[in-house]
């Protein structure tokens, strides 16, 4: 049996498209999901689809990305689904893993997009060093000054950290990040 899954991110997008091509697919059944994320993969209409697969069905989707935007996760569920017997098409992208070309077709896929995922991290990497070198100050603003630092290590001498972080209305943990932040820009500043 094959069995469509189709999915929009927001309320506002239509499924009218892709279950036109699931339809058009020859799919039996159908499954949905209605202003949910790709990022998430476990979905109610996602979860029903899969449920309802057994050995010999076909899972099929309008575009590979519907189906969740982790390649790593996706490669992950083609390989569990072809384990349980169940085949794979993504309509755009005319991946079939019922015949071996397919199944190439899809791991090609996958490492040309692990490939373009290590250039962007490469190239943020190298973006974030060149402003450092700037001196350009990465990340959210610190929520303690450094004189609050210096005020908060003076009080944890005599009171808890619980009670100087409600002093400063702060978290305990945001207190400690900030201390020990400040503490490594002044060994940073000492070492120089």
């Amino acid at each position: 049996m094959k069995i469509g899954y189709a999915r929009v991110s927001t309320e506002d997008q239509n499924l009218d498209l892709q279950i036109a091509a699931l339809e058009r697919a020859g799919c039996a059944r159908l499954f949905s999901d209605h202003g949910v994320s790709g990022g998430r993969f476990s979905r109610p209409g996602l979860d029903s689809a899969l449920a309802a697969l057994k050995s010999g069905d076909t899972l099929i989707v309008w575009r590979l990305d519907r189906l969740g935007r982790s390649l790593r996760r996706l490669v992950e569920l083609v390989d569990e689904l072809g384990g349980r017997g169940v085949e794979f098409v993504s309509l755009n992208e005319s991946i079939d893993t019922t015949s071996s070309g397919g199944v190439l077709m899809f791991h090609m896929m996958a490492a040309l997009a692990q490939f373009e995922r290590s250039l962007i991290s490469e190239r943020t990497r190298a973006g974030l060093a060149a402003a450092r070198r700037r001196g350009k100050t990465l990340g959210r603003r610190r929520l303690l000054s450094p004189q609050q630092c210096d005020e908060a290590r003076r009080l944890l001498k005599i009171e808890a950290t619980d009670t100087v972080a409600a002093r400063l209305n702060v978290h305990p943990s945001t207190l400690r990040r900030s201390l020990l932040s400040t503490q490594s820009d002044t060994d940073e500043c000492c070492a120089d």
